[in-house]
């Protein structure tokens, strides 16, 4: 996973499937030892950031469902 500082691109951007995605190489790189102490700060701060940005995705899926879920039940044309 050893990119250029400038081509990462800002995890705000990633969709869910894409920072999990990368989560998994950062994670693999950091089992396999990265050279420097420096990068393996770089990779840990970037694993963090990416494991937020799918936290909140998933938040994000899950209130969708719970407002699903919530209008189903209260929609008179879904009741028998």
């Amino acid at each position: 996973m050893t990119v250029p500082s400038e081509n990462i691109v800002d995890v705000s951007a990633l969709s869910f499937e894409q920072a999990r995605d990368e989560l998994v190489l950062v994670v693999k790189e950091l089992e396999q030892g990265a050279p420097t102490l420096e990068h393996s700060l770089a990779l840990w701060e970037r694993g963090e950031a990416l494991a937020a940005r799918c936290e909140e995705w998933l938040l994000g899926a899950k209130r969708r469902l719970e407002a699903a879920r919530g209008t189903a039940e209260t929609d008179p044309a879904t009741e028998s």
